[in-house]
């Protein structure tokens, strides 16, 4: 293998030179931990509410509002746990809404919910992947504590009205929490604008460190904390910081704010050409989800083959790609978020997920789509499956 063409940057994405040079010091020298008093400990501290005020003037909030956590996950649970546990510590119990495409942070934890004696609803999405919206209206009970809605799907870029979502929220007097890992590089980040109560970003999505996240909460919110310890991140979130995460954290939002607009613009031409490319040159390929995506996210089901097949196939070309959710990646079964769009099951399993990063080029675009012409093609001849007049399963 020689070179790689990495077109999974939904799964994770490369850390930034910019970014790595940040954060040297913080490994090598200013190492102090910020909870001590001495002067070593206090750089690392002084640079940790740098770097929140950084990130609280992207999100336009208050710098106490921004909580640092050590994953995109985790800041999902702490946001929706943290409300259950409340109202567990009053020995009372609720509601909880989310939508059926959701990542598995969110869907785990609204199981992890049922087993606690929580409700929740599930709701559908229409065959873009768009939100029902009338549906959530009519699930919202005198007693939903929480509406969770992502802005942005994993598998298929298709972005949520979170606007709308949270005008219903507002009217219905129900928090909003939105999960914006996959759009914090691509999307207004504006809380206010938006209008939300609570939002998730991590570092890995947006050229900063894997293992590094931070929840938007509005501080009049109260939540318990998933972890106690040492009193750190205003109470909600014990354990020594990783400085350097959070300094990246804070420098690659920065560099994702600034650049946003131009890069949105090269990589949906990029796009488009790669969704365009594909669907003149290999036929019984559909698009998956809304055209309404982000401007890296292109997911394609190709009728007659499985996409674990194509996935390795491509990587022996040195080509990488995804079947879907990285973080269910390990999974023989479709992808929730497809079926969920009714989409057919045996045409799910065929999906391939590329999504297109800031090194990606038009160059890496043909070679791949050269590459999978040939792999569907071979694939199709072994298929018990295909059916090569009508590209339909075979009955």
């Amino acid at each position: 293998m020689n070179k790689i063409i990495y077109l999974d940057n939904s799964a994770t994405t490369p850390t930034r030179k910019e970014v790595l040079k940040e954060t040297q010091k913080y490994f090598l020298k200013q190492f102090g931990n910020p909870s001590s008093f001495h002067s070593v400990g206090l750089e690392s501290k002084k640079a940790i509410n740098k770097a929140r005020k950084k990130i609280s003037k992207i999100l336009n909030c208050e710098e106490e509002e921004i909580i640092f956590t050590g994953s995109g996950t985790e800041s999902i649970n702490l946001a929706i746990k943290g409300i259950a546990f409340r109202e567990i510590l009053k020995g009372k119990r609720g509601h909880f809404i989310t939508q059926k495409t959701e990542h598995d942070a969110v869907i785990q934890t609204m199981k992890w919910l049922e087993k606690m004696g929580f409700r929740t609803t599930y709701i559908n999405v229409d065959k873009k992947g768009i939100i029902k919206l009338n549906e959530l209206k009519t699930a919202i009970k005198k007693d939903t504590l929480l509406v969770s809605i992502m802005y942005a799907n994993n598998e298929t870029g298709v972005i949520q009205p979170i606007q709308k979502i949270s005008k219903i929220c507002k009217e219905k007097k129900v928090l909003f929490h939105t999960d914006a890992c996959q759009g914090a590089e691509y999307l207004l980040l504006n809380t206010k604008k938006l209008g939300i109560d609570m939002m998730t970003i991590n570092g890995s999505k947006i050229y900063g460190f894997k293992g590094t996240g931070a929840l938007y909460k509005k501080k009049e919110i109260k939540i318990e904390p998933l972890i106690h310890g040492g009193n750190h991140e205003f109470g909600l979130r014990s354990g020594t910081e990783n400085v350097p995460g959070i300094i990246a954290l804070a420098k690659a939002l920065e560099l994702a704010e600034k650049e946003k607009k131009i890069e949105n613009k090269r990589l949906t031409k990029l796009k488009n050409y790669m969704i365009n490319k594909i669907k003149k040159e290999i036929s019984f390929s559909k698009l998956n989800g809304s055209t309404k995506r982000l401007p890296n996210n292109i997911n394609f089901s190709f009728f007659g083959i499985e996409g674990e097949s194509t996935l390795l196939l491509l990587n022996e070309k040195g080509i990488m790609v995804s079947t879907g959710s990285a973080c269910s990646s390990q999974s023989l079964e479709p992808s929730h978020v497809l079926t969920a769009m009714g989409i057919k099951h045996e045409i799910a399993h065929g999906s391939i997920r590329f999504s297109l990063g800031k090194f990606t080029t038009k160059k890496d675009i043909d070679y791949t789509i050269k590459e999978l012409k040939k792999i569907v093609k071979n694939l199709r001849k072994i298929s018990p499956i295909w059916n090569k007049k009508t590209g339909l399963i075979k009955k």
